[in-house]
């Protein structure tokens, strides 16, 4: 067994139940798991790798609850930078089904460094274009190379243009390849293990590019074979027109037909619901994924994050693709996700008859996102969406997943009376430390499980390619 100390941090931020912050505090941990947490003296005094981290604040390991990592391939693209989600995505459709299994590994470890550089450790990918000889295989085998915690899907894409999706039909698969190949995935790669390393989902893509059978398909799949489902849900106006026309339904009725709400499943996005649709969500125990950044990029809207709280819907925060967000950084997600959720308070009325109030009003103080609320929605909210309850807090029986800022950092120079709080108020650059089940993805500011200045000039290269199909 391997024993891991972490001792003298200015504040370790636990999120227990009683959501302490310990000063000078510290945690134990064995084979990857925490055994202890508390003030540095009353660890034990040695293990087998011990880190001072006096002088930074620890925070438990953000879970990222969306994101296509093959993505990071098409990041800028010209064509795509000033539209709407349908038009970027006819943007790109052939550009990802263009890349090849080499590219994918480098786009997903390009993308995960990224993330354990803000403190990310835990990454959920949707991936669902698979032409051209790619697999899901190839993320998993670079997740593993780095050293994330992984939850990747085997999604799919099946309704073609020439039968009303939106995708080329070129870029979709057959329905029996795709369960066939979901089945294979599962068998082979799905841990269900507390501490587990590597998860499988089942994801077919969105109502616009996938079958209602294959939605109801996927779902049996999963059901049996244990794990869990997600897809992208009322992201855009234009996916409601879609599902009114075509089905007679707004998306969420159109996935309760499908069987689609249960609390296995969480949806992507999720911007354009009601509040009967959020009583749906909490009802079933349905999680969501807020991708902020992506829905400003793409100007879908801004989900309702406040109220699904208020309902008890569970949420979680997603990075969203590397090319409708053009960055793998969580921790600035966080942030956000606290500033467009104040944001809104200003684009919503108050409740009452005066309607001459405003933000500076103390009746509306609680509708206003606090610091230590987005921290949550990044560790605790994205472990329960993605149903893991061993990660998303330090505490005895988790994964010993956590990042250290440094707090002497340009980004904290005189925000130091509230540490917490200035890791989202504040833009601290990449963690000093990120640890993933015990084991450092990120030491003194850097990667040290893979040579990423190799893997960037090959995703380079490989990303060059793809732009040149664009032109």
């Amino acid at each position: 067994m391997t024993t891991l100390l972490v001792r003298n941090a200015t504040v370790l931020v636990t999120l227990d139940g009683a959501r302490r912050e310990i000063a000078g505090g510290g945690l134990f941990a064995r084979d990857g798991m925490i055994v202890e947490v508390g003030p540095s003296e009353a660890l034990p005094a040695t293990a087998d790798t011990v880190m001072d981290l006096a002088g930074h604040v620890v925070l438990p390991g953000l879970v990222n609850c969306h994101h296509h990592l093959d993505q990071t391939l098409t990041r800028n693209l010209p064509a795509a930078q000033n539209v709407n989600l349908f038009r970027w995505l006819k943007a790109h459709y052939r550009l990802w089904a263009a890349r090849t299994p080499e590219a994918s590994r480098t786009a997903t470890l390009v993308g995960l460094a990224e993330l354990a550089l803000s403190g990310c450790t835990t990454a959920f990918d949707h991936a669902y274009v698979f032409r051209n000889g790619c697999k899901v295989d190839d993320q998993i085998g670079a997740a593993r190379e780095i050293g994330m915690r992984f939850m990747v899907s085997r999604g799919s894409m099946s309704l073609g243009q020439s039968k009303g999706g939106l995708p080329p039909d070129d870029c979709v698969e057959r329905e029996e390849d795709i369960l066939a190949d979901s089945e294979r995935v599962i068998a082979r790669y799905h841990d269900a293990a507390p501490g587990s390393l590597l998860q499988i989902a089942l994801a077919p893509c969105s109502p616009f590019s996938v079958t209602p059978g294959l939605m109801r398909d996927s779902a049996a799949l999963a059901r049996a074979k244990g794990v869990r489902l997600h897809t992208h849900l009322a992201e855009t106006i234009d996916e409601e027109r879609y599902t009114l026309e075509r089905f007679g339904k707004r998306p969420v009725a159109y996935m309760e037909d499908l069987g689609w709400l249960g609390d296995d499943v969480w949806f992507a996005h999720a911007v354009h619901v009601n509040d009967h649709e959020i009583g749906c969500f909490a009802g079933a125990g349905v999680g969501v994924c807020h991708c902020p950044s992506s829905n400003m990029r793409l100007a879908s809207g801004i989900a309702p994050v406040k109220a699904y709280r208020r309902a008890g819907v569970k949420v979680g925060l997603g990075v969203d693709g590397s090319a409708s967000n053009d960055g793998n950084n969580l921790l600035t997600e966080a942030r956000q996700a606290m500033l467009l959720a104040r944001l809104q308070i200003s684009l919503r009325p108050p409740e009452g008859p005066d309607t001459t109030l405003s933000t500076s009003d103390p009746s509306r103080d609680a509708e206003w996102m606090s610091a230590r609320e987005a921290l949550e929605l990044a560790t605790l909210g994205g472990a329960a969406v993605l149903g893991r309850a061993d990660i998303g807090s330090l505490e005895p029986g988790k994964c010993a997943d956590f990042f250290a800022l440094r707090l002497d950092d340009v980004a904290f120079a005189g925000g130091l009376s509230d540490p917490v709080a200035a890791a989202l108020f504040c833009t601290p650059g990449p963690a000093a430390f990120t640890v993933v089940h015990g084991r450092p993805v990120v030491a003194e500011g850097r990667i040290v499980t893979i040579d990423l200045p190799a893997v960037i000039a090959e995703h380079n290269t490989h990303a060059a390619r793809l732009a040149a199909l664009a032109e």
